[in-house]
């Protein structure tokens, strides 16, 4: 009896053990097969490219929407990032910060000037030539880097262009000289660290060298030229490229396109620092300042004109400002306030039309591009605009100074009235205007005939006797 207990426990033990090598080899199957699929699913996943776009002029809060792009794009560990940008140009140190971020981030860079018709002019040559991958649009450009002066001095030739002013032109040249070898060797240095045509990529800043699409591809300026952003991830995808990590082979077919849009607060800032919106800024500051300043207590304009004042100086500080023209502006207003003041007949009013049409047209540099100028079809209706505008208000100040007193002795002076006693040197009862004064008059007048009221002092008028 106990050999058959003891054969029988040990029959259940080996049953247990099989059982459990039979679970443990079902669960490593299962590991087995889990790990192959997520393998097959991570190799079978596309690849991701962030996206940004850009068009206008290089600034900080362009170089900031940049900027931060591409870091995102690291965070999220995307394969690449594509810049779809057309630029006219910008500013030096804005630039600067762009070429940096590119220069030194972990994932290929491709810049692509699109669309068609765009280019990438001045700052935006160098940031299309320091990227890891060119890429440009047919019938688009790029070139004409040459820098232009922002000092208050003078108003920033090109290298070589004479000034016949006297004074600091000689020093400026020096200056603009210097700038311009520095940035020659700056861009020499992006096209031969990206294997690129290093003298055509010079010439673009000593000699302002533009060239299109297909010759910047046939002289080695860029790498590809495509249509679109799929024809470009197309074209990219197999193809091996030098970057500052090494070389890499990206594989963009069928890619997640993760769009990296500028958002509100950067599109708002971006819109002030246009020099038409900074100049209509100043002007709607000025009026509602003046506004406030004729009209204390008001409170709404000067509160308007004072956000519009600061608005536009934020706006200032990335324009080529000429402080003359902002002086002449300031003048215009003072001469529009001078003329409630002063009896010019009309003259105070016309050197303010003028030095405010002067002062707009000097308010920024004028050998500057069109998109750091302002358009003189935003100048004249603006001008007109607010000639119009202090001309009313000098118009309506004046009529209120010469308007007759309403109320009080003043009010009631060539108002009529009947007499209710009589009247002489040493006074007498009037009603006048609903009311009883006291009154006096050179000749005497009987009760009951008709006065008018030739004078008003403390409660006392003087009137005279009118037939009927």
């Amino acid at each position: 009896m106990k050999k058959w207990n003891s054969a029988r426990r040990h029959k259940k033990r080996h049953a247990v053990i099989a059982k459990i090598k039979l679970s443990m080899l079902l669960l490593w199957i299962l590991v087995c097969c889990a790990a192959l699929l997520m393998g097959q699913e991570g190799a079978d996943a596309p690849a991701t490219v962030g996206r940004l776009t850009f068009s206008g002029v290089i600034n900080p809060v362009s170089a900031e929407y940049i900027i931060d792009g591409i870091t995102e794009s690291e965070l999220e560990n995307h394969d690449a990032v594509i810049i779809e940008m057309d630029t006219p140009g910008g500013l030096v140190d804005s630039m600067e910060d762009i070429v940096q971020k590119m220069v030194n981030t972990d994932i290929p860079v491709i810049i692509y000037v699109s669309p068609k018709g765009g280019g990438a002019g001045s700052a935006g040559a160098f940031i299309t030539i320091a990227s890891d991958i060119a890429v440009m649009a047919p019938d688009t450009s790029i070139g004409a880097a040459t820098p232009i002066s922002m000092m208050p001095t003078g108003q920033g030739n090109f290298p070589g262009e004479e000034d016949n002013e006297e004074g600091d032109t000689e020093t400026e040249s020096t200056l603009m000289h210097k700038a311009t070898n520095f940035y020659a060797s700056y861009m020499r240095g992006l096209a031969e660290g990206r294997n690129r045509n290093a003298d055509l990529a010079e010439s673009m800043v000593t000699e302002a060298v533009t060239v299109t699409a297909e010759d910047a591809l046939d002289q080695n300026i860029i790498d590809l030229v495509a249509g679109d952003i799929y024809e470009l991830m197309d074209l990219v995808s197999g193809r091996t490229f030098e970057t500052t990590k090494g070389e890499v082979t990206l594989d963009l077919n069928n890619a997640r396109i993760a769009e990296f849009p500028m958002g509100f607060r950067r599109e708002f800032l971006y819109t002030l620092t246009n020099p038409n919106v900074a100049y209509i800024l100043m002007m709607l500051g000025l009026m509602g300042l003046y506004f406030e300043l004729s009209n204390p207590g008001a409170i709404f304009p000067g509160v308007i004109g004072g956000i519009c004042l600061i608005l536009a100086f934020y706006s200032f500080q990335t324009l080529p400002v000429n402080y003359a023209g902002v002086l002449l502006i300031l003048l215009s207003v003072v001469l529009f306030i001078l003329e409630i003041k002063v009896t010019s007949y009309g003259l105070l009013s016309v050197g303010g039309i003028i030095s405010l049409f002067l002062g707009s047209i000097m308010l920024f540099k004028s050998s500057f591009p069109e998109y750091l100028r302002v358009s003189m079809t935003t100048i004249l209706p603006t001008v007109i605009g607010v000639t119009l505008f202090f001309v009313l208000c000098i118009w309506l100040t004046v009529k209120a100074y010469r308007r007759k007193p309403s109320t009080g002795d003043l009010g009631i002076v060539t108002e009529r009235g009947i007499a209710k006693t009589p009247i002489d040197k040493d006074g007498g009862k009037v009603y006048v205007h609903g009311e009883w004064w006291n009154a006096i008059s050179d000749d005497p007048i009987e009760e009951g005939e008709k006065v008018e009221v030739i004078e008003g002092k403390n409660l006392l008028i003087k009137v005279k006797k009118v037939e009927d």
